[in-house]
């Protein structure tokens, strides 16, 4: 889609979500064995969920379609980090890795919607 950039696994959006993915697996291993249906679950689903819109949308061929697909990456990045959040309050994440957690994610929306805005232009270029 974008010059230089001959894979989504190119995209330093989809890299950085998926190190975010890889630590909330990580995080989510201390859970207790009751939360493996409820948090553990949803955080590890939501996660792995940016990174594979981010691929999908890629994957289309289609500037629209993409965009969708970003843009479902953006709402999965809200839902974790909602998840991390009620985590982190019922004393399942420790504030620091919450933090360094939470900042990842909001770098990764700012990236996201940095992608979005670019690849709605290059299609109103068309």
């Amino acid at each position: 889609m974008t010059t230089g950039i001959s894979s989504y696994r190119d995209l330093k959006v989809w890299q950085l979500a998926i190190d975010i993915s890889v630590a909330c697996y990580e995080v989510t291993k201390s859970f207790p064995r009751e939360e493996i249906f409820g948090l553990t679950s949803q955080i590890r689903r939501s996660s792995a969920s940016v990174a594979a819109n981010i691929a999908e949308g890629y994957g289309r061929e289609n500037r629209g379609s993409f965009v969708q697909y970003l843009k479902i990456a953006q709402g999965s990045l809200k839902l974790l980090e909602t998840h991390l959040i009620i985590a982190g309050r019922i004393g399942l994440v420790g504030s620091s890795v919450l933090s360094k957690l939470l900042g990842d994610c909001e770098e990764n929306g700012k990236m996201l919607g940095g992608l979005i805005r670019t690849v709605q232009r290059k299609k109103a270029d068309e």
